[in-house]
């Protein structure tokens, strides 16, 4: 029996969406159980494999991360990462603040032996029919070469137990494909990820560039944070545009409309294709359990397919894959890891 914790109270919709989702969930998933964090009177759905977890407060989108961290002990987010860090639960879904999520988790769970920053790990859907793994998407903006190696490690175990790719190819995102093209900092880089791909650590490709994202050239792709977020913006702006062309496409002139019905068809299929639900469920990797970010406006499809994906590397122990690969990586790597400092009273 697979256990997952659940933020119910976080993202912008709350019990509305999460309880939604958790009951689709449950009824496709029977070796599963869940835990229902939250306030026990928004949480109505009764279920007899799933059980509720009292947290009277919530961490609100807006909220400081000192204020989600050091005041906000019994809030949603934090008894149910505390669920995964007691062995109650494999892994914890969450919608909530992103920044929130990572330091809660890092604090409560604490980083894996040789990882220095833990890494947010999404994917894009590529022309290829699948998706594309890529990291980091927005948890750190400054990154070493070492660092990069890092998240290309963790990130190949993920595809792994997602994808069932036993050797998933890996791109370091650039500027242009060729050696040259880049700064020193990626420069670097490649050489270390060429360097593990001779130690078997990694299925290096080489350089990519921004549209390689989307074709699927790779199955992973290694960024900083910085250059990840602005490549899930993007991402989301674009399905948006193509949700609102087919909207108007029905509420224009008689030229708009007959254009619109010729090519809807066309249209409705890539807007699926591309539909960011199917893709929902941010992997928190490098820490000492399973945490997977939902985007916080998501809808109970799309917070049941972070379920789906929390269940898969639960089910697949990720945690310990990327323990072992980090590990067989170690000569590579320098001695980055740091302590976090211990909460103030």
């Amino acid at each position: 029996m697979i256990t997952l914790a659940v933020d119910c109270m976080g993202g912008d919709h709350g019990p509305i969406v999460t309880l939604e989702a958790c009951r689709q969930f449950l009824d496709s998933h029977l070796d599963a159980s869940l835990l229902l964090v939250g306030h026990p009177d928004h949480i109505p759905l009764k279920h007899p494999r799933a059980r509720i977890v009292p947290a009277l407060e919530r961490v609100e989108m807006h909220d400081p991360l000192e204020v989600a961290l050091r005041r906000k002990k019994d809030s949603s987010m934090r008894v149910a990462i505390e669920q995964v860090k007691s062995g109650q639960a494999q892994a914890v879904v969450s919608a909530g603040n992103t920044g929130a999520l990572m330091a809660i988790s890092r604090y409560v769970l604490k980083t894996l032996d040789g990882i220095d920053r833990p890494a947010i790990a999404g994917q894009f859907p590529n022309a290829r029919g699948g998706g594309t793994t890529m990291l980091d998407m927005g948890a750190n903006v400054d990154c070493t070469p070492e660092h990069l190696l890092q998240f290309a490690v963790m990130g190949s175990a993920l595809v792994t137990v997602l994808q069932g790719t036993p050797s998933p190819s890996v791109g370091l995102l650039n500027i242009g494909e060729e050696d040259i093209k880049g700064g020193e900092n990626i420069k670097k880089t490649a050489e270390l990820l060429r360097s593990a791909a001779k130690t078997g650590d990694l299925n290096f490709y080489g350089n990519v560039e921004g549209n390689d994202i989307f074709l699927g050239t790779t199955d992973l792709v290694v960024c900083d944070g910085f250059v990840g977020n602005v490549a899930l913006k993007a991402s989301e702006g674009l399905a948006s545009m193509m949700s609102g062309f087919l909207r108007e496409s029905f509420s224009a002139t008689i030229f708009t409309k007959i254009a619109g019905i010729f090519s809807y068809s066309i249209l409705s299929a890539f807007k699926n294709k591309m539909d960011h639900r199917r893709y929902n469920g941010a992997a928190l990797l490098g820490l000492r359990g399973l945490v997977f970010k939902s985007h916080g406006s998501a809808d109970a499809v799309a917070f049941e397919n972070a379920l789906c994906r929390a269940y898969d590397a639960a089910r697949n122990d990720l945690t310990a894959q990327v323990q072992a690969r980090i590990a067989h990586a170690a000569p590579l790597l320098s001695p980055l890891a740091t302590p976090i400092s211990p909460e103030p009273a």
